[in-house]
């Protein structure tokens, strides 16, 4: 691959990396590696592995990242895809989600969230305790962020689309643990996407790092005394990386360098032991660079879960039309539900996070997991709902085998036929690809009418 560099940016390369600089330009001219991480709450690497058609190899310093080899929209054309079992994605950028030490039970922001890579994992992690708040300031990018976390089947999270500045008036010292994959010049990505090079020209260093200053100052405000905030870049810059984090020690003293341990083919940071650098010459994988941040303990402040009440939100269930479907249907979920996290917009029926602060004005596109809509007091579950079960944590089901090409019917919203053998359903019905949720269909004795969210079909 030729890629016309700028020449300021060859001489700040040949600075920072010496005797390596021609190894890194080297590096253009082989091939990028292609990775997907797996979805943890659905199933093991091992699993994975199996089922997936190519041909895999581990991401060494990624536990649940794969290698594979072949071709890229075979992959996001797959009903496993669909199913959420894995998330494509550049095997440097899974790094700074992985090494944030995110806890079930903890609070957490992501506070540059889509796509949504870094999020599918944060979230995974907490493995349905506590809660996931997944920002970004684009609304159109902030709901491909919501689907993408959706299909992998979080329940506890919260999607806005607020500025930064916003979201810390609303989360003074809230979160345990912070990502802010910081916007930047890309600098890491240009052999990914060379396109990324004409925009380097026309936004280099000297613009980002001032926008990297402000969302991180935001980010610390937000952060709890004893938490951890993970910075993270794909760039090689040490305007953005480094002189970042002196920035923040600067005007937070209570911040400290948390160091990262370092694994094959990671560097440290320069002049800053402690944080890492990603180079395509030394590993797999594009440019990266991170530094986590840790908070000073202090004197206890009042806990994230002080504003959840349990009893207020209760008195609606005893009341509403349609409560009798709804609480049957969750019999047959066959998990434990806490009704005082339930909670009714309009006609739209959502399970909030434990913990959830209520009160706060702020652009959410989704405030928890929606279960469903009340309809003349009828309850139909969501496509969304779907995604939080599995074969066996419904009782309705049926499930195809991934060959079967009713699978791919289904996802184009088509009605299904059942076979004599398969006998007959009636209801709402959890349709699965070899026991994976892809989405709801009503029974009709031997046909299923099919559910399947129209803005997510097969195409």
């Amino acid at each position: 691959m030729t890629i016309d560099l700028p020449q300021a940016f060859r001489q700040e390369m040949k600075s920072l990396l010496g005797e390596d600089y021609d190894a890194y330009l080297k590096s253009f001219e082989e091939p990028r590696s292609f990775g997907l991480r797996v979805n943890t709450l659905r199933l093991s690497v091992r699993e994975c592995r199996e089922k997936l058609s190519c041909r895999t190899e581990p991401v060494p310093w990624i536990d649940n990242g794969l290698f594979y080899e072949g071709d890229e929209v075979r992959l996001s054309k797959d009903p496993y895809y669909y199913a959420g079992l894995y998330y494509l994605q550049e095997p440097s950028a899974m790094t700074p989600a992985a090494l944030l030490p995110v806890e079930p039970g903890d609070m957490v922001l992501d506070l540059c969230a889509a796509p949504g890579g870094k999020s599918t994992e944060l979230g995974a992690k907490l493995k349905g305790k506590g809660m996931l708040v997944a920002n970004d300031i684009s609304t159109s990018r902030a709901r491909a962020l919501l689907k993408n976390l959706e299909v992998f089947g979080i329940p506890n999270i919260c999607v806005t689309s607020e500025a930064p500045e916003k979201l810390s008036q609303s989360f003074p010292e809230f979160f345990d643990k912070i990502l802010v994959d910081a916007p930047c010049s890309g600098e890491g990505m240009f052999r990914k996407d060379p396109q990324m090079v004409k925009d380097w020209l026309t936004k280099g260093p000297d613009y980002y790092c001032t926008i990297q200053k402000e969302i991180t100052g935001e980010a610390v405000k937000m952060l709890r005394p004893g938490g951890y905030l993970m910075y993270s870049t794909c760039t090689f810059s040490t305007k953005e990386d480094e002189d970042v984090i002196n920035w923040i020690f600067r005007n937070f003293p209570d911040m400290e360098l948390q160091p990262l341990p370092l694994f094959e083919g990671a560097e440290g940071g320069v002049r800053m032991p402690g944080c890492i650098r990603l180079f395509p010459h030394k590993l797999r994988g594009e440019g990266h660079f991170m530094a986590l941040l840790h908070k000073k303990e202090r004197e206890k402040s009042q806990s994230p879960f002080a504003d959840f009440d349990r009893t207020r939100r209760q008195d609606w269930i005893s009341k509403e039309p349609g409560l009798d479907e709804l609480q049957e249907f969750l019999k047959k979920t066959k998990l434990d539900w806490d009704l005082s996290r339930i909670v009714k917009q309009q006609d739209m029926v959502y399970y909030l996070p434990e913990g959830f602060p209520s009160g706060k004005k702020l652009r959410y596109l989704r405030t928890g997991l929606w279960m469903g809509t009340l309809k003349r007091g009828r309850f139909e579950p969501s496509q969304v709902m779907a995604m939080v079960l599995s074969e066996h944590e419904y009782e309705n089901s049926i499930s195809f085998d991934r060959e079967d090409m009713r699978v791919i019917r289904y996802l184009k919203g088509e009605t299904i036929a059942l076979e004599p053998k398969e006998g007959s359903l009636q209801g709402w019905c959890l349709v699965c690809v070899d026991g994976f949720a892809l989405g709801f269909a009503k029974g009709c004795s031997t046909t299923l009418k099919n559910k399947y969210y129209p803005g997510w079909r097969w195409q």
